[in-house]
């Protein structure tokens, strides 16, 4: 439909997370039709950010520094140390207002078919943090999905012996949630981590 440079506009937007063709037409349409101020701004933030962000040389967040703030906050708990997949993870986390520990980034989960191994989660780099410091609690906050699953076990089975304790998310079914419409995954994880009431 589109073409030219608005036709590359739209498949750049299309590019983005959740942004599907008919989106990526609407935004590109707005662009292009509307204030050319706004346009230039946008595509003046754009570049700052993509050639100003890079990963924190501690924890592998994206910061527009050398080390993130986090990591260079002293009054944070250095006993804990929360293991997140991405940087949006630690943003949703901070938002809690309840854990005032470090992280680590992944950045991935292990996933050998998808070429996913040691390497793309940046395990050497988490192994020289844990072995820099006294963490009596290690949180994994991943995803439980079967990746997600997997590099669990993989984290707590490699760095169990370097830390105080292993801990991660509590999974099952949801405030409000029903016992008939929950999957079966989520009930077992339920099950297996029920508790005194």
């Amino acid at each position: 439909m589109f073409s030219g440079l608005l036709g590359t506009l739209v498949e750049q937007l299309r590019k983005l997370p959740g942004i599907g063709t008919k989106t990526a037409q609407r935004l590109a349409m707005h662009i292009v039709s509307g204030d050319k101020q706004y346009a230039l701004d946008l595509a003046s933030v754009l570049k700052e950010a993509a050639e100003n962000y890079r990963k924190c040389t501690v924890c592998n967040m994206l910061t527009e520094y050398d080390v993130c703030s986090y990591c260079a906050d002293t009054t944070r708990d250095e006993s804990q140390l929360c293991i997140v997949q991405s940087t949006q993870d630690v943003y949703l986390l901070e938002n809690m207002h309840e854990y005032r520990g470090y992280y680590f980034v992944l950045e991935h989960l292990l996933s050998p078919l998808d070429g996913m191994g040691l390497e793309e989660i940046h395990f050497g780099a988490l192994q020289q943090l844990v072995a820099s410091r006294t963490i009596d609690e290690l949180i994994l906050a991943l995803n439980p999905s079967t990746e997600g699953e997997s590099t669990m076990n993989f984290l707590a089975d490699q760095l169990a012996a370097s830390v105080g304790s292993i801990t991660r998310l509590s999974t099952g079914i949801p405030f409000g949630g029903d016992i008939e419409y929950t999957s079966s995954m989520t009930l077992v994880n339920a099950f297996k981590r029920r508790y005194h009431v």
